[in-house]
Formats: structure tokens, sequence, C-alpha cells
């Protein structure tokens, strides 16, 4: 296990840096002038213009500018300075992300319990009432865009019945972020749901199944260990995947509720081309993906004891 372990962290070294330097080369291929937009309709001479570029790095070639922002980032742990403002980016993601944390691990945690739970219920009852109610519902959720679902519920239980505010507070509290969660999260509860299902169905039919129920085991055993655990490893791989998914895929669910977070930080990024700030984003939720992979596939030998790594 542990030089498997040692083998993938060697692994994501190469990954990682592909993917940051793709990341690198899309930000900094955006039309637009950063530099011109700080000054806004005022405008600057060419002078300035130039001093402010070459005080910020961008007069450099391309390739230059992303080996001194991977060494900066390596060695230092700095992501660059935030053109607009002047304020280290690490400033910017350090008040972004706990919120986004918050709400992507309120999203995940509705889209882990209700999804699943909804699953295992149309799994045990595939064919049945329940299991086409199930079908239809999450069918009903999937066909839904997420922006039409967040204005749905923002005005109905914001405006319509007052049960929450429309809009979430700068420090948000964890009660202000269940509305906004459930918008997020309500897509990959569907996928979830469908899945779970899908892969208990089948595995109802597998031998192993038909021999625990003739060794005559426990219905609770033979569901919840023999059953759940097989069932489970293709859910887990989209759950591992979602992570991050759930937190740089808060951009439009962040706009309809004005949460301050990555989302928000990413849509104002693209827009004033502040490519230091979108980079270390990105970057961080590279890191992200490439952590949860590899704990998902540890989990793997968990859920199946016949999944061994050397």
């Amino acid at each position: 296990m542990g030089r498997y372990v040692a083998r993938r962290l060697l692994q994501m070294i190469p990954v990682f840096l592909g993917t940051t330097l793709l990341i690198f080369l899309m930000v900094h291929s955006l039309p637009g002038d950063p530099v011109l937009a700080m000054f806004g309709d005022k405008g600057a001479d060419p002078a300035t213009l130039a001093a402010k570029r070459h005080e910020l790095g961008l007069d450099k070639p391309t390739w230059q500018q992303y080996i001194f922002y991977m060494r900066d980032m390596v060695l230092h742990l700095d992501f660059g300075t935030q053109i607009r403002n002047g304020l280290p980016v690490t400033d910017v993601l350090g008040d972004a992300f706990p919120i986004t944390l918050q709400l992507a691990t309120l999203a995940f945690a509705i889209e882990l319990i209700f999804g699943i739970g909804l699953g295992v219920i149309g799994g045990l009852r595939a064919g049945r009432l329940a299991d086409n109610l199930i079908l239809i519902f999450t069918l009903l959720i999937i066909s839904v865009p997420v922006f039409v679902l967040g204005f749905i519920i923002k005005m109905v239980f914001a405006f319509n019945l007052g049960w929450i505010k429309p809009n979430v507070g700068t420090v948000p509290e964890w009660g202000e972020l269940i509305a906004p969660a459930i918008v997020l999260g309500f897509l990959s509860l569907a996928y979830v749901a469908r899945l779970t299902r899908t892969s208990m169905a089948e595995n109802l039919r597998a031998d192993y199944m038909r021999t625990a129920v003739a060794k005559g085991l426990p219905r609770r055993r033979v569901i919840g260990v023999h059953l759940m655990r097989n069932s489970m490893i293709p859910v887990i791989t989209f759950l591992g995947t979602d992570i991050g998914a759930l937190m740089g895929g808060a951009i439009v669910t962040e706009s309809i509720f004005n949460i301050k977070g990555v989302g928000g930080v990413i849509a104002e990024s693209i827009s004033r081309r502040e490519g230091a700030t979108l980079v270390g984003l990105v970057t961080i939720l590279v890191i992200v993906y490439l952590v949860t992979s590899l704990l998902i596939d540890l989990l793997y030998a968990v859920l199946d004891p016949r999944i061994r790594y050397a």
C-alpha cells in the first residue's frame, strides 16, 4: 500500500504541472488588458501602462511568467498579487474558500444522505411504485437547469413566503446556506440516486447475493455488508470527483444568492481578467481533485477486500 501511495504521489507531479500550465496559458490568452482595466474609463498614458506591466511581470514572455509563478507558489506559497487592488491572492483565497467550503459541505451532505437514501430505496424496490416515483423525481431534477431552480427557490421561499433571506451575508451562518446548498447539490443528488439504484439492482441478481441468502444470513447483514459495499464503488467514484466540482461549480449558485465565495471570485476574475487570482483558485481546485482521487482509490480496498494495491 505504501509503495502504491508513493507511486501515485509521484504521478501527481506531471499531472499537476500539466494542468496548471494549461490553465495558465488559457487564462493569459483571454482578450483584454488587465492593466488597462485598472484605470477604467480614465485611461493612462503608455509610459504608465508599461511601468505597471513591468512591475507586475506582465511584460515577460508567457513561459517565463509561468516559471516564476510556479517557483513562487511552490517555494513561498505565493500566488501573486491581485491587479485591481494590490491584495495578495492568498488573502483573497483565504476569504473566499471558507465560505465556499461551507456551501460545498452542506451540498455534499445533502446529495450523500438523500441521494444514497433514495437510491437504496429504488434499488431494493426495482420496478415497483417507489422506484418509478424516484426515477421520475430524479429525472425532473436533472431536467431543470441550476439557475432556474435557484430563482424558483429564491422567489418562492424568500420573496413569497419569507422563510429565508434573499441574499446571504458577508459572513454567512450555516442556516443561511441551506437554500443555496440545496440548489447546488440537487443535480448531483439525482445522479447519485440513479447510480446507487442501478448498482444495487444489478448486484441483487449477482451470485454472491444468492449465496449469502442461501447461507441464511440476516437480511440486514446481506444488504448492509454484502450488497451495499459492492454497490457503493461506482457511487464513491462519482462522489469523489464531485467534491471538486461542488467547490468550483458554484458560480451560478453564488451569483443568485450573492455569496462572496470562490464562484463569485472566479466570475469577477474572468470579467476583470485577473489572471493571478483565477490561476490561484483553479490551482487549488486541481489539488483538491488530485487528493480526492487518491483517497477514493484507497477507499476501494476498504469497500472491496478483493482489491489490493501492490
